[in-house]
């Protein structure tokens, strides 16, 4: 007569891989039990409070706030359109550098240097001349545009 040829090891393994699928059958169903299906809508909805807390009860409609969508402003705030005279400014040149073509200008009012290019004159200048000029913002910083002498 032939001896079983399952030794204790192979018993225990056998074991342990029976234990196993029997838990992992018990999970699945607890999930089947516990799981979320076949909840109602409003089981299912979630509201956010005034103080951005989720919750499951609805809001009071008597506590609601009106907001006019003509206030909400996104990006840039709208500006009111600029005077065309308010752009012109007043300063006196500091510097010119004629062979090279450019030179800077201080501003009467904010008393800054601002860059000028022998293009953005309209008439030949020299140092210490009074001129008036509009500004334009480029990639370097602020320039001095349509230069001018005044009298």
């Amino acid at each position: 007569m032939a001896k079983s040829q399952d030794t204790f090891s192979k018993k225990e393994r056998e074991k342990k891989k029976q234990k196993k699928r029997q838990e992992k059958e018990q999970k699945k169903e607890d999930r089947k039990a516990n799981s979320g299906k076949g909840k109602t809508l409003e089981e299912m909805m979630a509201y956010v409070d005034e103080f951005g807390n989720i919750t499951s009860t609805p809001p009071d409609p008597a506590r609601k706030n009106v907001i006019n969508v003509d206030d909400i402003q996104i990006g840039v705030s709208k500006r009111e359109p600029v005077d065309p005279a308010d752009l012109i400014r007043k300063g006196m040149i500091t510097f010119f550098n004629e062979s090279k073509g450019y030179g800077f200008i201080r501003d009467l009012d904010s008393q800054e240097s601002i860059f000028v290019h022998a293009n953005a004159l309209e008439v030949p200048v020299k140092e210490k001349d009074k001129v008036t000029f509009e500004t334009e913002m480029t990639p370097k910083g602020l320039s001095a545009i349509k230069v001018k002498l005044t009298v």
